[in-house]
């Protein structure tokens, strides 16, 4: 049973949209092979659902990876979610990092004034020539949903707001976005603007604590029962990690014969664990040696398991 759930709505007779989205079962699968201090877990957790508010408009096949990095005792947090609403996260610490749970967004990634916010559009089928899009702003807020409200009006000249929430056992959010006046359309500048206003003072009254004890369905209730919504289909966002042995493989191959050779010499073999989901991935000699073989006598090359004694 699907316990994860992002809900699209509109606001009938009124240039506004919205998202609700919870995340209980991928933000625990996501956590089951890391643990993080409590204020990286919260941050990281809204960013998780921020990326999955963001992704469910976009109109591409792809993945938007948002990015943090920081400069201070947490050096990155990303998040992936592509077309599916298919998410991983994770993030890297200062080895020396000692973090405190009411440490600030600033304190973590922005202690110096240095934080960088990055997110990038990926397509999955790209034209000759064609690369990801990829925005980068300063750190511009006290927390994670105003850094990429900030980010929203500056880069796409839309009007976001953004409300999260994370914890240990779940992360929430709630996006409303005011939508661009539509030609033709008889309503008033004045009439628009009052709409958003209103839908953004009933967004103000969610409380963190609220939003963590309450589902998306109750928290939509509570907060709009007296207005007219126009509910779609809700999706079912999920973790999913994109590893795999041929992708580290190229990775290593990335890095140079000579780099894996030195490093052969040093340890007897190559030991990666993926970042995001924890999976191990070990080449031996032999492996390494194949990576450098041209594919034609790789594929016809009998697996190391296959041929060891």
């Amino acid at each position: 049973m699907k316990t994860d759930t992002l809900q699209k709505f509109m606001f009938e007779h009124a240039g506004v949209r919205g998202e609700l989205v919870e995340l209980e079962q991928s933000w625990q699968q996501m956590q089951s092979h890391r643990s993080y201090p409590k204020a990286v877990q919260t941050l990281l957790g809204e960013l998780m659902a921020a990326a999955a508010l963001l992704s469910a408009n976009l109109k591409f096949n792809g993945t938007m990876i948002m990015q943090i990095h920081g400069d201070g005792p947490v050096k990155l947090m990303v998040v992936e979610c592509d077309a599916n609403l298919r998410l991983r996260a994770t993030a890297k610490l200062a080895d020396d990092a000692v973090i405190e749970d009411n440490e600030s967004l600033k304190d973590l990634v922005h202690a110096h004034g240095q934080g960088r916010f990055v997110i990038t559009l990926d397509p999955n089928d790209k034209m000759p020539g064609q690369q990801a899009y990829q925005g980068i702003v300063p750190l511009d807020g006290d927390d994670i949903a105003t850094v990429i409200e900030n980010y929203m009006l500056r880069s796409e000249q839309l009007d976001t707001k953004l409300w999260l929430a994370a914890n240990d056992k779940v992360t929430r959010g709630m996006l409303l976005q005011k939508l661009p006046k539509i030609g033709g359309s008889e309503s008033k500048v004045e009439d628009e603007a009052e709409a958003w206003n209103h839908a953004v003072m009933l967004g103000d009254t969610l409380k963190k604590d609220e939003m963590l004890e309450h589902s998306a369905e109750t928290l939509m209730h509570r907060l709009f029962w007296e207005k007219t919504l126009r509910v779609f289909e809700p999706l079912h966002p999920e973790f999913h990690c994109s590893c795999t042995r041929e992708k580290v493989g190229d990775m290593l191959k990335m890095l140079g014969a000579a780099e894996i050779e030195s490093a052969i010499a040093e340890a007897g073999r190559i030991d990666i664990n993926c970042d995001f989901c924890g999976q191990h991935y070990g080449f031996d000699p032999v492996d390494c040696a194949q990576l450098f073989v041209t594919n034609t006598l790789a594929e016809g090359t009998v697996a190391p398991a296959e041929i060891k004694h």
